[in-house]
C-alpha cells in the first residue's frame, strides 16, 4: 500500500474526500452493511431477533472501546497510525462475517467493526478539522459527514444489487468487502497527515463541566435513537403485513436522505447557532421515529426513514464540530470524549430493543420509548442554551 501524499501536496477537496471514503469504508460496510443483511440472516443463517440485536451491541461496544482510546491517547502520530490501520481491517472484517456462520466469529467481527468505526468517525474527524483549522479553511465537518450517508446508500444499493444476483447472505458480505476496495485507495491515499504538537500557550480554553456534561447527555440520548434506526429500519419495515421485500428501499431512502443533508445542516446553524439547529433536528426525529408506530403502511415507514436519514447526520456532524471547535488543541480527544455517552447508548439500546420485539412481537413500545429518550435529550439541549461554555 502506498504511502499517503505529501503534506504540501494535500488539497482541502483530497482531504475531504478521502475522509468521505474512509467514513463509506470504516461505517458504510463495516458496520452499516448489517443493517439490509438481517433479515437475510435471520432467513438464512439462523440468526434470531434477539441475537442479530446482541450482535449490534456487540460492534457499539467496540466503538465504545475505539471511543475510550481515542480519548485516552494523546500522541498525534498514533492517533494517525491506528487510523490508518483501521482502514484496511475493515475490509478484513466485513468479509470475516461472510466466512463463517459461527455467533463467536461474527461477534468478534462486529467488536472489531466498532473498533474500526470508531477510528472513521472519531480519529478521521479530528484529523480532518485539524488539518482544515490549519490551515485556513472553514472547520465545519458537514462535508466529510456525507460519508455517513453515502455509506448507507452504498449499502442499501450493494445489498439490493447482490439480492438480485441471487446471492446468499455469506457471498453478500465478502461482495461488500470487495466493494470496499474501491473506497480503501483515496481513502489511504489522502490521509490527514500527522499533527504538529500544540503549543500549550495557545492551546484554547477547554468547555465547562456543566456544558460538557449536557451535551454528553444530549449525545447520549442521540446515540439511542441513532442505534435503533441504525439496526432495525429495515426489519421494521420488513415487519409490517404487505411490506416484505421493501426493506432495502426504507435503507435506501436513509442514505438518500443524509447525502445532501449535510450541507443543509450546516446552513442551518449559520443562520440558528449550533444548538438551535441541534433542536429542531432532534424533533424532527422523534417525527421520524414515532410515524412507524402511529401509521401502517409504506408511506409511513418510508417517510419516518427519510427523516431519520435526514436529522441522524446533522445531529452527530454539528455535535462533534461544536465541540472540536471548543477543543482546538485535540478535536479528536474531545469528541471521544462526547461519544462515549453515544456508546453507551449504542451498546444498551439494540440489545434491549431486540428483547422488547421478542416478547411483544411489534416494534411499537421500542419506537415509543426512543421517542420519549430524544425528547430528554431536547430537554437536554435547553438546558445547554442557558448554560456557558
Amino acid at each position: 500500500m502506498p504511502e499517503s501524499a505529501p503534506t504540501s501536496r494535500l488539497q482541502a477537496w483530497q482531504v475531504l474526500l478521502g475522509g468521505i471514503c474512509a467514513l463509506v469504508l470504516t461505517i458504510g460496510l463495516a458496520r452499516f452493511a448489517y443493517t439490509p443483511l438481517l433479515p437475510r440472516m435471520h432467513a438464512q443463517a439462523g440468526l434470531g431477533v434477539a441475537d442479530g440485536g446482541l450482535l449490534a451491541a456487540i460492534n457499539y461496544a467496540g466503538y465504545m472501546s475505539g471511543a475510550l482510546l481515542a480519548a485516552w491517547i494523546e500522541s498525534p502520530a498514533w492517533r494517525q497510525r491506528l487510523y490508518s490501520i483501521a482502514l484496511p481491517l475493515a475490509l478484513v472484517i466485513t468479509a470475516l462475517m461472510g466466512w463463517s456462520s459461527s455467533f463467536g466469529v461474527w461477534a468478534a467481527s462486529r467488536y472489531v467493526g466498532g473498533l474500526c468505526g470508531a477510528a472513521g468517525m472519531l480519529l478521521g474527524s479530528g484529523l480532518v478539522q485539524g488539518w482544515l483549522m490549519r490551515s485556513g479553511h472553514r472547520p465545519e465537518l458537514g462535508l466529510y459527514f456525507i460519508g455517513l450517508g453515502l455509506g448507507v446508500a452504498v449499502s442499501a444499493l450493494g445489498a439490493m444489487g447482490m439480492t438480485r444476483l441471487d446471492l446468499d447472505w455469506a457471498a453478500q458480505w465478502q461482495g461488500f468487502a470487495l466493494l470496499g476496495l474501491a473506497f480503501l485507495v483515496p481513502a489511504w491515499l489522502w490521509r490527514p497527515p500527522v499533527p504538529p504538537p500544540v503549543v500549550k500557550a495557545t492551546a484554547g480554553r477547554a468547555p465547562g463541566r456543566q456544558w460538557m456534561a449536557l451535551m454528553v447527555a444530549a449525545y447520549f440520548c442521540a446515540g439511542w435513537g441513532f442505534v435503533i434506526n441504525a439496526t432495525f429500519t429495515v426489519a421494521i419495515v420488513e415487519k409490517q403485513p404487505l411490506l416484505a421485500g421493501q426493506g432495502p428501499w426504507a435503507w435506501l431512502l436513509v442514505g438518500l436522505a443524509a447525502t445532501p443533508a449535510v450541507f443543509l445542516w450546516d446552513r442551518v446553524a449559520r443562520r440558528t447557532g449550533d444548538v438551535g439547529a441541534l433542536l429542531i433536528a432532534f424533533g424532527l426525529q422523534i417525527v421520524g421515529v414515532l410515524l412507524p408506530a402511529l401509521l401502517d403502511g409504506l408511506a409511513a415507514a418510508l417517510l419516518g426513514a427519510l427523516l431519520y436519514g435526514a436529522t441522524f447526520i446533522g445531529i452527530v456532524s454539528l455535535t462533534l464540530a461544536l465541540v472540536g471547535r471548543r477543543s482546538p488543541s485535540n478535536p479528536g480527544k474531545a469528541m471521544a470524549r462526547l461519544t462515549l455517552s453515544y456508546g453507551v447508548a449504542q451498546v444498551s439500546a439494540p440489545a434491549l430493543t431486540g428483547r422488547m420485539v421478542e416478547a411483544s412481537g411489534s416494534f411499537h413500545a421500542a419506537l415509543w420509548l426512543t421517542a420519549a429518550v430524544l425528547a430528554v435529550g431536547v430537554a437536554c439541549l435547553l438546558a445547554v442554551s442557558r448554560v456557558k461554555a
